[in-house]
């Protein structure tokens, strides 16, 4: 038999955080849900969002994150709330946390993995990588996000897991993560969700790699940090590869030209931040000594879009819901190009609910310019999961 859908979409913009989470709350709310997932601006007040988001969802599963842009029902927003929520009879979640990041041990993310999977084999013992999957939400700005994402993801196996580092809307000072009705700087929290629709993990971004290589001569991982690519001062080096000048190196370049790492197979994006005064660059993500790296070139972002989705509804059908993790350089990127609107239409036609983030997870590896996701079709056959 066919189900009805079994998850709400929500989005408010309102200014007061009261009555941002009370108009979420009735565009979610359902009798049985069984998890409640919302992205908010850090430009409300926190204490009263949290305040109101625990009085409103007593007794449900709620998690979520301050971001850099929302999306949601009205598209790419600043200074909203959006979110969605997953009926119990089409939906069995569990959620935990981490705390304290800057003294994580790959133990404490072993424990909480393993014993979130034993939690939901409890309830649903089919549970396994064909009809469930993970999302995490992580401290965009604790620098433990490839550690924290390996550790999960090696510990679930092949079940997929799917993320993004909360931001604080630009101002680089303290991001959030939301669970147990309040919220955590240095966090994490992961859902684990087994579910009878169809659904599938997946990651895009628009970016062709050139065929000369990188190799990273010096480098402090510990800090995001490379002093040397092919034994030349890192800057300098990327600079050439580029065709630019170092004087004239930028987010506009760095944005246009970023650097690519293949992972088994698969190219992942490695960004830079900003070069140092010393002509070293430092990286939104770990770069290791010995890497070999390859620089891109950015294609049409509204276009690899466009054909993502549609293989997306090739695989699934038509998405309740798309869970997206969307890079803020991504969205910087649109923005001056003119094809933030574009992208949009293309999201909300879509069911996207997600945020704009100063990281993604995937697959167990943390990149950047990237947008992860996680698609939920509409219906399945009812089982027994």
């Amino acid at each position: 038999m066919s189900r009805q859908p079994s998850i709400r979409l929500g989005h408010s913009r309102a200014q007061d955080a009261r009555l941002a989470v009370q108009e979420f709350h009735a565009a979610v709310a359902q009798t049985d849900a069984a998890l409640v997932v919302f992205f908010c601006s850090s430009l409300y007040d926190l204490e009263v969002l949290a305040d109101e988001m625990a009085r409103r969802f007593a007794g449900v599963a709620v998690i979520g994150c301050t971001t850099a842009g929302e999306i949601g029902p009205a598209g790419y927003c600043r200074h909203s709330l959006s979110g969605a929520s997953f009926a119990a009879d089409g939906c069995t979640a569990v959620v935990g946390a981490l705390d304290a990041l800057q003294q994580f041990e790959v133990a404490q993310g072993q424990a909480l993995a393993s014993g979130l999977l034993a939690q939901l084999k409890a309830q649903r013992p089919a549970a396994s990588a064909a009809n469930s999957f993970g999302m995490l939400l992580i401290d965009g700005l604790s620098i433990r996000e490839e550690a924290v994402a390996h550790t999960i993801q090696s510990t679930l196996g092949s079940l997929p897991v799917v993320g993004g580092s909360a931001g604080d809307d630009l101002k680089f000072s303290r991001t959030w993560v939301y669970h147990d009705g309040a919220f955590h700087a240095d966090g994490a929290v992961l859902a684990l969700l087994h579910t009878e629709l169809p659904f599938m993990a997946f990651k895009t971004q628009h970016f062709l790699t050139e065929a000369e290589r990188l190799v990273v001569t010096e480098a402090d991982a510990s800090r995001r940090i490379v002093y040397e690519i092919n034994g030349l001062p890192a800057a300098e080096e990327y600079a050439r590869l580029i065709g630019a000048t170092q004087a004239g190196l930028g987010p506009a370049q760095f944005a246009a030209h970023p650097i690519v790492v293949l992972i088994d197979g698969t190219d992942y994006v490695r960004s830079i931040q900003k070069v140092n005064a010393d002509g070293s660059l430092t990286f939104y993500c770990a770069i290791e000594e010995g890497l070999v790296l390859r620089v891109a070139r950015g294609q049409d972002i509204v276009a690899d879009l466009a054909q993502t989705l549609d293989r997306v509804r090739e695989l699934i059908g038509p998405p309740e819901l798309i869970f997206s993790c969307d890079c803020i350089l991504r969205h910087l990127e649109m923005e001056a190009r003119a094809q933030r609107e574009a992208v949009a239409e293309l999201l909300v036609g879509n069911n996207a609910v997600g945020f704009s983030t100063y990281g993604e997870q995937y697959g167990g590896v943390h990149i950047n310019q990237t947008l992860t996701g996680i698609a939920i079709g509409r219906s399945l056959e009812a089982g027994d999961g």
